[in-house]
């Protein structure tokens, strides 16, 4: 099947279906066959469990817990830098946005105002603002770590599609980033408001956060937001945020004039957790 019919084929799939299958499966004690799964899937994808703070994969009961292992200290050193990169994974675009178009792929584009679930009131802070989009491998370690010191103010759910987010459906699905189901946290940062973005996938089981715990599922078929401004939650830099059970993206959106990436983040380029993202603007 060519990559074109494979992303149009994804119209048809039964994805809400498939995805509730493999968060039970993912999330389920099943002895040998879960550590047949794990085996089978570190001989696949090529992960590294020499880095793991547990590299021993019969010691996971879960193939979830599998997935959301820790590393070993030390294993992601943080740059001294005044904003890091979240995740391992590889750089998908970065940049500026235009008034509020954020590029995902050649050819398309979304706005910041549908990834903020059609919140103005927020969008509009990131106008003509800075945007990066990290695409995270079913090998990659899964834990999504905080760009910079900042307090919470605001949550959201918002429900969608479950497209798969490789690179060639970013290239075959317009808006890709803003129709698929998502979490959108924000946080006041000494650089102004920052947009984290935890989008979900084909597959991908649930995402979670620090303070609040398995976002999805449920699955409620509605926005629901979650407000945290008469709240003190503060997480540093380098501190773990949230995680994603099973595979995905994170798209970061800061206002206009506050960073300037590093010279080398360029789009395809590997990352990793604590490597300089930028400097403040």
């Amino acid at each position: 099947m060519t990559t074109s019919l494979a992303v149009l084929a994804q119209y048809a799939l039964p994805k809400q279906a498939l995805t509730r299958c493999a968060g039970r499966l993912a999330s389920a004690r099943l002895g040998r066959a879960t550590q047949w799964a794990i085996r089978r899937f570190i001989a696949h994808y090529g992960v590294d469990m020499s880095e793991a703070a547990q590299p021993d994969p019969a010691a996971y009961a879960t193939f979830n817990d599998f997935f959301t292992r820790a590393l070993q200290p030390g294993a992601r050193p943080i740059a001294e830098a005044d904003c890091i990169c979240p995740v391992d994974g590889t750089l998908s675009a970065c940049g500026t946005i235009n008034r509020d178009q954020i590029f995902q792929a050649k050819g398309h584009a979304y706005t910041s105002t549908a990834l903020l679930a059609g919140d103005t009131r927020w969008s509009a802070e990131f106008t003509d603002g800075q945007f990066a989009t990290l695409y995270l491998s079913p090998r990659d370690y899964h834990r999504i770590h905080m760009p910079c010191a900042a307090r919470l103010i605001r949550m959201v759910y918002v429900p969608g599609d479950l497209f798969s987010v490789n690179p060639a459906t970013a290239r075959g699905i317009p808006g890709l980033f803003a129709r698929n189901e998502r979490v959108v946290c924000l946080f006041e940062t000494a650089h102004g408001l920052m947009a984290l973005v935890l989008v979900g996938a084909t597959i991908v089981g649930s995402m979670a956060t620090v303070w609040h715990g398995v976002v999805n599922p449920p699955r409620p078929g509605k926005i629901v937001a979650f407000d945290y401004e008469d709240q003190d939650i503060r997480l540093a830099r380098g501190a773990e945020m949230g995680r994603f059970l099973l595979g995905s993206t994170v798209v970061l959106l800061w206002p206009r004039g506050t960073l300037h990436f590093n010279p080398d983040w360029t789009a395809g380029r590997a990352v990793r957790m604590g490597e300089a993202l930028s400097a403040a603007g």
